[in-house]
């Protein structure tokens, strides 16, 4: 007998883009490595009026594609059959009627998660509709896909609606950079070696820098991303999580809560910025014409005099004892130089104690989490020859190398654990309404704000204004040491 969780998975919004692209590879990927119940079911739902066999081909069409790995005839066949499909409009109450009965018509089912890959907008009105027909039972757990709101205000009211029919417990506010091996693996590294952990403070780190760059521009997204941005987009979310994982203190245990309640403290402990030091601590850029591409105002659904920032820096500060007077730097842009996802820790400086030449560039660590898992640290070591000259060097870990085992995506993990019931890798509600609370200042001084955004050409590392921000400490952006 199987001693995996026996599930049904409601899929809203089946025929999207997220769906189709991530989430139903991630899940051939569990299967075909055997880590779903053999009798665990995929139930797609979406307001398109079809039939399980047109799902199904639209899935073979639109979803096969993104399957990179471990792909065969055989195994994609095996894997459809877990899958069905039901017709359900979220703004139409007797519609899931039908969605109850066929999901309770599996008692072998031990449980059931409903994941809302549909926009926030219909987050109340889908949990109360399956709270009408019984879906919020306690073997019940809903996904709630990124964005969660727009600013604090409308954060709060999705959590909210949805607590008014479901507890804390049964609720999984997924950010998909949780589910990155890479970045997990800074627990590890900092708290399972003894080389690490006592280094990691301000008695010996100058500066931390915290990364997320792409070098696509806003694509055919214009009207989302114009009313997105990148501080919504990347910053209160995806960087919020690198900088809790990184300057958070070890937890009491790997519980869900331990390490959440960890993750808390350190949004707590960020000084809050005021409307006036967001001019001194923030740049917002936005990517002009260059090298023959576009410019963010020549994109396509893009407002001419739009001032939606393309480019966040911020200099954040985290002020207890363990981190009091380290800055932390914040950046993510589009039509950046690079695509790369990194943190970087940048050791403090020691004397020279009389070789003959000046010491290269501090120590630093640099954790790389996409393109390639990595680990590097840049050490001083001997020039060969007569005398003592000193350069870097950096010793590198191929994560994808020297450790053995399949590397997961991140919503293979995710999803996995939302069949398991593990909470650990997911927002709790307190967690998330305290990233909007510090990101809301750079928000209220944007809206009054007359002064665009400062311009970066299109594959550059960003506006001069950002390297300024660095430069006033005497620091460096990490691709410029």
């Amino acid at each position: 007998m199987s001693t995996q969780t026996n599930f049904d998975l409601v899929l809203f919004g089946a025929t999207g883009d997220l769906a189709m692209r991530k989430l139903l590879p991630c899940l051939y990927q569990a299967h075909v490595a055997g880590l779903l119940h053999p009798d665990g079911r995929i139930l797609g739902v979406s307001r398109s009026n079809m039939d399980t066999a047109a799902f199904l081909a639209k899935v073979g069409t639109n979803s096969k594609i993104h399957v990179k790995q471990n792909f065969s005839d055989e195994q994609w066949a095996s894997f459809i059959k877990r899958i069905e499909y039901l017709t359900v409009d979220v703004t139409h109450p007797e519609h899931f009627n039908a969605l109850g009965d066929m999901v309770k018509a599996r008692t072998q089912t031990e449980n059931v998660v409903i994941y809302l890959s549909t926009a926030p907008k219909f987050f109340a009105q889908a949990c109360e509709n399956l709270a009408k027909v019984g879906l919020n039972a306690d073997n019940v757990r809903v996904v709630l896909e990124k964005p969660l709101g727009t600013d604090l205000a409308s954060s709060q009211q999705i959590n909210h609606d949805v607590a008014q029919y479901f507890k804390e417990e049964q609720i999984y506010r997924i950010d998909h950079y949780l589910g990155k091996e890479s970045l997990q693996n800074i627990l590890e590294l900092r708290f399972a070696n003894v080389m690490f952990e006592p280094l990691w403070n301000n008695k010996y780190i100058k500066s931390v820098q915290l990364t997320i760059a792409e070098q696509l521009g806003v694509e055919e997204r214009g009207e989302f991303y114009d009313i997105t941005g990148a501080l919504r987009d990347m910053i209160q979310n995806h960087l919020m999580q690198m900088l809790c994982i990184t300057a958070m203190e070890a937890p009491s245990s790997l519980d869900a809560d331990a390490l959440r309640d960890e993750k808390v403290k350190v949004i707590h402990s960020l000084k809050p910025l005021t409307v006036e030091s967001v001019n001194e601590n923030v740049v917002r850029g936005q990517y002009t014409a260059a090298d023959g591409m576009n410019g963010y105002l020549q994109e396509l659904n893009v407002p001419a005099d739009s001032f939606t920032e393309t480019y966040v820096a911020i200099k954040a500060e985290i002020e207890n004892e363990r981190w009091k007077g380290v800055p932390f730097y914040l950046r993510t842009g589009k039509r950046m130089a690079g695509k790369v996802a990194e943190i970087v820790l940048n050791f403090k400086e020691l004397d020279n104690i009389g070789f003959e030449n000046s010491l290269p560039a501090p120590n630093r660590l640099v954790i790389e989490l996409q393109p390639n898992e990595s680990i590097r640290l840049y050490t001083q070591v001997k020039q060969p020859g007569a005398g003592h000259k000193v350069e870097l060097a950096a010793l590198k870990l191929d994560m994808g190398k020297e450790i053995a085992g399949r590397r997961q995506e991140a919503y293979e993990r995710l999803l996995l654990e939302v069949i398991n019931g593990k909470l650990g890798l997911f927002n709790r509600r307190d967690e998330l309404e305290a990233a909007w609370e510090y990101v809301m200042p750079i928000l209220d001084n944007w809206a009054n704000n007359t002064t665009p955004p400062h311009g970066y050409p299109a594959l550059s590392w960003g506006p001069e204004a950002a390297r300024e921000l660095l430069a006033r400490d005497g620091n460096k952006w990490h691709e410029e040491q």
